[in-house]
């Protein structure tokens, strides 16, 4: 069995992806933002650090096995 650090970390993974192609998208199409930091792109830094923690726990448990 894995641990459950191992199932956080692909969670972590997918969400990161998806949130940071979303704002990926939302640079690309010059979308008005209605927040008072949205030129930022929030979206993207968040996702590429939920992306970097995801991979950090899936490669810290990849070879740990529960007994």
């Amino acid at each position: 069995m894995k641990p459950i650090w191992y199932f956080v970390g692909l969670i972590l993974l997918t969400m990161g992806i998806v949130l940071a192609a979303a704002g990926i998208y939302d640079l690309i199409s010059h979308t008005e933002s209605k927040s008072i930091l949205g030129e930022l792109y929030p979206s993207i830094w968040w996702g590429a650090l939920m992306i970097i923690v995801g991979l950090v726990y899936i490669v810290k448990n990849k070879n740990v096995k529960i007994e």
